[in-house]
């Protein structure tokens, strides 16, 4: 009797919650940026990304475990070969102004995005053609390639109306493009564009004809609009959110998570995510200048690791809301292997490590920071300080960002600071950045691991998941060993919502989910 009085048990539950939902009403929302084109092929900044699938909807989805769930296609089939994949799409799929959406728009959309000057052209890269019978959908592909399901699950891949965008004005699709965001775009999504004033607020508003269904058995969203308003200034989208002029903050300053988990009025969401800080060490044999570079030694990178108080950076940066990494990527990253903190701190094994590389003293290290960065500025203190008693004299370089950048692909450095979110729900894109030499050279370290390399190579083309995994396990296992970065910890998204908002979402990917919110009247 017990799986049946389980089931009417959460039967009960579920009609509960529909019952409770209410629909209807504006949700406003507190931004740090404005969106300068929401298009799923031309976005390449974090406030259009995480905005594309609210107007454009995919063939797959992400689901709220990382999972690859139906979207616009009811189902995928991947061949026996890996060499195609085929997709249903639903019946009676509509785009925001009623037209279907057809295969043709699916093709025209997949084409869109494997246009080789987009930013995202190289997530389709496999793909050798997209065809179109009636509502099936296949991609005919270069070799097998185990990440287009995720792919197909990612904002790239939103899929657009044809013949509205070839109205668009514009001599080229990039220009296309801007000119349909501004003239409220044709969309298929939760939402369409009811307004914009660029720099300063959006609003988008319910699409009559979006596919999902919410527990109470009809269409999503249940909010009617969503409004937004740009607010750069931390500390003013808060006092926005106190005074209840809006009803939702990002990007909370972690020193103020604490204050607002204190607000009866609020709820201080700590969102996981794929953000990762991390410091890339420069391990070739020789620095820029041509002098021998300490840092080639694995023994002495792992001291520096091991002399690392990462639970101390932890509470004066992130005050107690992040977690140390346990591998190359975050735990919330598909085929995430880390049973444990990677390099608790350890400062006598940190000697050891440094006098077994026969230095005992005098190491000289320059740390290149974030100018005008105040976690930067805490986290160089810190590390100071931590590695004084083993004799390393760090030195601070403060460089505007697109400096740091081009020290990184130089490799003109020692240690710096930098940071990453997956743009993909699969391990490939931060594996392969910063590890892959013939990828940036590894983040820019310079790190050549044959072993490591053929691992990734092998596991781009390996359809058996099984198979995968166990390549995945052991490329992390190398990676930790050899400790090409100073290993620190992970973030979460951090987002201030007024306890009469239900249900918004901010995916690990840093997608603004508004699909299932409402409003509690």
């Amino acid at each position: 009797m017990l799986p049946f009085l389980l089931g009417a048990a959460l039967g009960l539950s579920a009609a509960t919650s529909a019952l409770a939902i209410e629909r209807g009403g504006a949700m406003s929302f507190a931004r740090y940026d404005d969106s300068a084109v929401i298009d799923p092929v031309w976005a390449d900044r974090n406030p259009d990304l995480w905005m594309i699938t609210s107007l454009y909807e995919t063939l797959l989805r992400n689901g709220a475990d990382g999972s690859i769930e139906p979207g616009l296609a009811e189902s995928y089939e991947v061949s026996g070969d890996g060499k195609s994949i085929s997709l249903k799409l639903r019946d009676g799929l509509k785009f925001s102004d009623g037209s279907a959406i057809t295969g043709d728009d699916v093709v025209f959309s997949l084409d869109r995005a494997r246009n080789p000057d987009g930013p995202w052209a190289g997530l389709l890269g496999s793909v050798e053609k997209v065809t179109a019978e009636g509502g099936k959908i296949t991609l005919s592909l270069k070799q097998p390639d185990p990440t287009i399901p995720s792919i197909l699950a990612t904002f790239n891949t939103g899929i657009v109306s044809k013949v509205a965008f070839e109205k668009a004005a514009g001599a080229n699709d990039q220009e296309k493009a801007k000119a349909y965001f501004d003239n409220n775009p044709v969309t298929s999504g939760p939402f369409t564009m009811k307004s914009r004033v660029a720099g300063s607020s959006m609003s988008f508003a319910r699409n009559p004809n979006y596919w999902r269904q919410g527990k109470d058995g009809k269409s999503l969203p249940y909010l009617d609009e969503v409004d937004f308003v740009v607010i750069p200034d931390d500390a003013t989208r808060i006092l926005k959110l106190q005074a209840g002029e809006v009803d939702v903050a990002e990007f909370i300053p972690f020193a103020r998570v604490g204050e607002l988990r204190g607000d009866a009025n609020l709820k201080m969401e700590l969102f996981p995510s794929t953000r990762i800080i991390y410091a890339p060490i420069n391990t070739r044999d020789t620095r820029k200048d041509g002098s021998k570079n300490p840092l080639a030694d694995i023994k002495v990178r792992q001291a520096l690791n091991y002399a690392t108080d990462k639970n101390m950076l932890i509470k004066l940066v992130t005050f107690d809301t992040g977690k140390p990494m346990t591998s190359l990527m975050s735990a919330a990253t598909q085929l995430h292997y880390g049973p444990e903190p990677l390099y608790p701190y350890n400062p006598e094994k940190a000697k050891q490590l440094l006098a077994e590389a026969g230095i005992d003293g005098g190491l000289d290290i320059t740390f290149t920071t974030l100018a005008g960065s105040a976690d930067d500025a805490t986290l160089f203190t810190a590390l100071q300080q931590m590695w004084a008693p083993l004799g390393v004299n760090l030195k601070v370089e403060q460089v505007d960002n697109p400096t740091r950048g081009a020290k990184n692909r130089s490799g003109e450095f020692d240690i710096h600071t930098y940071g990453w979110a997956n743009d993909v729900n699969d391990p490939a894109q931060v594996t392969g950045w910063l590890g892959y030499y013939k990828q940036r050279q590894a983040v820019g370290t310079g790190w050549n691991n044959a072993e490591f390399n053929t691992l990734f190579e092998a596991s781009n083309s390996e359809v058996d998941q099984a198979k995968r995994k166990d390549e995945y396990k052991r490329m992390q296992e190398i990676y930790a060993e050899n400790a090409p970065l100073l290993f620190l910890y992970e973030t979460p998204f951090a987002v201030a919502v007024s306890k009469s908002i239900e249900d918004y979402v901010q995916t690990p990917l840093g997608a603004n989910d508004f699909s299932a919110a409402w409003r509690a009247k």
